[in-house]
């Protein structure tokens, strides 16, 4: 398997591991314990602690930026593009994915923690760019 590949799949595991380590826990410790019911949890009402509504929401940007990174993928694939770079951004897109998600969940949402987290989203947005442009230049798009 290709390096984007085996970045695609890590950031697949850990949007599944971020649910089930935050969002998962944090309900089923409250059903066990006879805190909350199983029927409780609308889709339409967040509640709880700020920690688990923060993970929700970093498991949801997990889910809007996976296709995304999954069609960039399949067209490095498509394209035959690849090499240093190609794997070198495709790691930026887990490590900086990884970071981003523990900067929501585990900080308490200053102006500081907002600024690292939208750090982080644009080495996320300009390597999807910048792998969009390599896809391009391969596929001869560009001249």
């Amino acid at each position: 398997m290709t390096m984007p590949v085996w970045m695609l799949l890590g950031f697949a595991t850990w949007t599944v591991l971020l649910l089930l380590f935050t969002v998962g826990t944090y309900r089923w410790s409250r059903i066990l314990t006879a805190r909350a019911q199983i029927s409780e949890f609308k889709a339409d009402r967040v509640e709880g602690e700020d920690w688990y509504k923060r993970a929700m929401r970093a498991h949801a940007n997990c889910i809007e930026n996976l296709p995304v990174f999954a069609a960039v993928v399949l067209a490095l694939f498509v394209s035959g593009t690849g090499g240093p770079l190609v794997d070198y951004l495709s790691m930026s897109v887990l490590g900086t994915r990884i970071a981003q998600s523990l900067v929501h969940v585990s900080f308490v949402q200053s102006d500081r923690a907002v600024a690292v987290r939208f750090g982080l989203f644009c080495v996320q947005a300009f390597s999807f760019l910048m792998l969009a442009g390599l896809i391009a230049r391969t596929a001869g798009f560009t001249s």
